[in-house]
């Protein structure tokens, strides 16, 4: 009999069994894809770790979990520096005195808050004119934020590509706040701590489940009578809905096809993230995976990110928080709370678009409360 069945192999699952098993309990962890490590999973071709399952960059504000996941394997000093390409326009993000240069032609901070500030004041008038105090839907929140210019080049079609929804019909509080800074600085994230695991994400999650019973292959869902007699607790990290056999509904959520390609050329775009934020250019963004890392290959891989609609049967990656969607989660919550053996946790488990350091920190939580 096991302490406990992990359901999921990701950075959630992963990061409670390493703690559980340091704590003396007996885990199992089962995963139904060929490989562990969920979405974190890196296949190595030619000597460049290819993100399989979307770009990943690590990055932190914690210094207990940077020093944690340092204490498993070393990180590169990658800085998350993305471009985005407008019909052939290239801005770097996030926005910053480059972006405002690129898009006006100002050189000074003030210049470009004149810029910024009239826009705003259009969006507001706008907004007063047609009797409008607070923002109904995502379009009006980018504009106040952000003014005219770059939400139409920057923001408009490449929110629309990623949701699959008209920025008027996606909620205001998708985008809460649009920094914008006044300094040459085109460093994605604000965060202490940033990096890419030497050798890719890979070494992390061998390092997480280094001494922990592993079965791959194995879907909860076809073993699911068998599998729940093994362990006294469940910790369970795929889709909540699924686990009840989406008897209340089900939740959405967003997909992404990916289309790989091999180039037989060093570098194809200078750097790591390519973002395409015109409505013409199907895919969101293109990743050429050999910069996570700072290869010198010879050849390099590059991948591009078409956003869609999930359907049973694909991967789960965004969940559509609109409030109808929410509204669902809380009831299945609701459900979860009346079983007092499985532990729901990590981006589908939760319903919850996670950053990696915040599922740690997550699973540092339920072990505190789990095993203190």
């Amino acid at each position: 009999m096991y302490d406990y069945l992990i359901i999921g192999s990701g950075l959630f699952g992963a990061t409670f069994a390493y703690f559980a098993h340091q704590k003396g309990k007996r885990c199992l962890v089962i995963e139904a894809r060929k490989h562990c490590g969920g979405n974190l999973y890196c296949e190595k071709i030619e000597g460049i770790n290819v993100h399989k399952y979307g770009a990943h960059i690590f990055h932190t504000n914690s210094q207990r979990v940077w020093k944690f996941v340092n204490s498993l394997v070393e990180f590169n000093r990658y800085t998350n520096s993305p471009m985005a390409n407008y019909q052939g326009e290239l801005y770097n993000l996030p926005f910053n005195m480059n972006t405002f240069h690129q898009m006006w032609g100002v050189k000074t901070p003030e210049e470009a808050m004149q810029r910024l500030n009239e826009q705003r004041k259009e969006a507001l008038l706008h907004m007063q004119e047609m009797g409008v105090d607070t923002p109904r839907n995502l379009e009006e929140q980018a504009l106040l934020l952000i003014g005219k210019d770059i939400y139409e080049k920057l923001i408009k079609s490449y929110t629309e590509k990623q949701w699959g929804r008209k920025c008027t019909d996606l909620p205001a509080f998708i985008i809460r706040r649009l920094p914008v800074r006044l300094v040459y600085d085109n460093n994605y994230f604000n965060d202490a701590y940033q990096g890419i695991p030497k050798g890719g994400y890979n070494q992390l999650i061998n390092q997480l489940l280094k001494d922990v019973e592993v079965r791959t292959e194995t879907n909860y869902f076809e073993h699911r009578q068998a599998l729940d007699g093994l362990a006294k607790t469940k910790v369970f990290t795929g889709k909540i809905d699924e686990y009840f056999d989406y008897r209340l509904g089900y939740l959405q959520y967003r997909t992404v096809k990916f289309e790989e390609e091999h180039l037989p050329k060093s570098n194809y775009q200078g750097c790591a993230v390519v973002n395409y934020t015109d409505r013409t250019v199907p895919y969101t963004r293109i990743i050429e995976h050999k910069h996570f890392e700072f290869g010198t290959q010879p050849v390099t891989y590059v991948t591009k990110e078409y956003p869609k609609d999930w359907k049973i049967g694909e991967e789960a990656y965004y969940p559509v928080n609109d409030v109808k969607n929410l509204d669902l989660y809380t009831k299945y919550v609701k459900k979860a709370e009346t079983i007092s053996n499985v532990i729901f946790g990590g981006r589908l488990g939760e319903y919850k678009y996670y950053d990696m350091d915040k599922v740690i920190a997550s699973a540092l939580s339920l072990v505190e409360k789990e095993l203190a």
